[in-house]
C-alpha cells in the first residue's frame, strides 16, 4: 500500500488572511483563506488523493475500498468515525470566543461528535494573544450574566503567545485564537462549535453571526485551564534530527521532528501516520515534499525515511 499525498480543503471564514497563499504557496482560489484542512474525512470537506493508484478519490473512498483496519489501523476501530481532523489556521482577525461540547453532549444534541483539540503555534505577531479558559472559577450563572452584560472578556484568561507554544483545548474549554496567530490544529473529527461572543461582527448576509449561548453555558467548564502551555515532552537531539512529544492522549499522539539530515519512522498495524510539513523541503520514502505537504502513511506500512531539511508534525492514533 503506497503513501497517499493529500490535497487540502480550504475555508474562507471572515477572520482569515493570506498566509496560506503567501507563506505556503497554496493556490486556494479564495480572496482570503482562514483554514486549510490537511487531513479530513469530514462531510464539510474531504481530502482527495493527489497522484498514484487512488488519484482523485476522497480519502474516505479509499478507506471504504481498502478497509478501515488495513488502511487506518486497529486503534481506529474503537472510534465510530475517522478520528482526527488536522488544519492550518491563519487568524488575520480574532476568531469568535467559542466552546466545543464533549462526545456525550454532541451525540445527544447535535448528532455530531465532540471536539477536543490541540493548537501548536507556528508563528505569532508581536502581542498576539489567545483566550484559554477563565481567569478564576465562576458559576454557570455568572458566565451567562457576563455574556449578557458585556463583561465576558474581563473574566476570560488571555495569554500572549509565541512560536512553539502548545495548547491542549479539552472539550468544554472556552477559547479563541487571536489575530496574528498561525496555528496547526489537531482535533477530533468534528465541526461542532458553540459561538459565545463575536465582537459584534456581521456575516456575508449583513446580519450578526449566530450565537449559541444556552448550549455554550450547558457545556462550558467555567474555570482556569488545567494544562500547561507547552509541549508534553522535552526536545531530544539525535543524529540527523531532533524530536519532541507535543501531546499524547486517548484520542491522538502528536510528535514534532526537526529534520537536519534524515529520520527513520515506522507505521505499525495499530495506526496510520499523518505527516504535515511545517517548513523546509525533502523526501518521504522518495516522495518529494515541501512546506505545506500532507501525507497519509497507511497502517502497517513499516519503516520509512524522511530526508532533507524540514520541520514536520507526525500524528497517530
Amino acid at each position: 500500500m503506497e503513501i497517499l499525498k493529500l490535497n487540502p480543503v480550504f475555508k474562507d471564514y471572515i477572520w482569515g488572511g493570506n498566509r496560506l497563499r503567501d507563506d505556503f504557496g497554496f493556490d486556494t482560489g479564495l480572496e482570503k483563506t482562514a483554514e486549510g484542512w490537511m487531513l479530513s474525512c469530514h462531510t464539510a470537506g474531504m481530502n482527495t488523493i493527489d497522484g498514484g493508484e487512488f488519484d482523485g478519490k476522497t480519502l474516505n473512498e479509499v478507506i471504504d475500498e481498502v478497509g478501515e483496519e488495513k488502511l487506518c489501523g486497529t486503534n481506529c476501530l474503537k472510534f465510530p468515525y475517522f478520528p482526527v481532523l488536522i488544519k492550518f489556521i491563519d487568524a488575520r482577525d480574532n476568531l469568535s470566543v467559542q466552546v466545543h461540547p464533549d462526545d456525550e453532549y454532541a451525540r445527544r444534541v447535535e448528532n455530531e461528535f465532540g471536539k477536543t483539540e490541540i493548537w501548536y503555534v507556528l508563528d505569532a505577531a508581536d502581542g498576539a494573544e489567545l483566550i484559554y479558559g477563565f481567569k478564576d472559577k465562576i458559576t454557570s450563572e455568572e458566565f451567562r450574566q457576563s455574556i449578557n452584560d458585556g463583561t465576558l472578556l474581563d473574566k476570560l484568561n488571555s495569554v500572549k503567545v509565541k512560536k512553539g507554544d502548545l495548547f491542549f483545548i479539552e472539550a468544554g474549554t472556552v477559547h479563541a485564537i487571536g489575530k496574528g496567530a498561525l496555528i496547526a490544529e489537531i482535533q477530533q473529527n468534528s465541526n461542532c462549535t458553540y459561538r459565545v461572543y463575536d465582537y459584534g461582527r456581521v456575516g456575508a448576509d449583513g446580519k450578526p453571526r449566530e450565537l449559541h449561548i444556552d448550549k455554550a453555558v450547558d457545556v462550558s467548564k467555567t474555570e482556569p485551564p488545567k494544562y500547561e502551555i507547552r509541549p508534553m515532552g522535552d526536545k531530544e537531539i539525535h543524529d540527523g534530527y531532533a524530536s519532541q512529544l507535543l501531546t499524547t492522549c486517548e484520542l491522538f499522539t502528536v510528535k514534532k521532528y526537526d529534520v537536519e539530515k534524515s529520520v527513520s519512522l515506522f507505521a505499525d498495524d495499530k495506526s496510520f501516520n499523518h505527516i504535515l510539513v511545517l517548513d523546509g523541503h525533502g523526501t518521504v520514502d522518495g516522495i518529494e515534499v515541501k512546506k505545506g505537504a500532507s501525507l497519509f502513511v497507511p497502517a502497517n506500512y513499516g519503516e520509512y525515511t524522511v530526508s532533507g531539511k524540514m520541520e514536520i508534525i507526525v500524528t497517530s492514533i
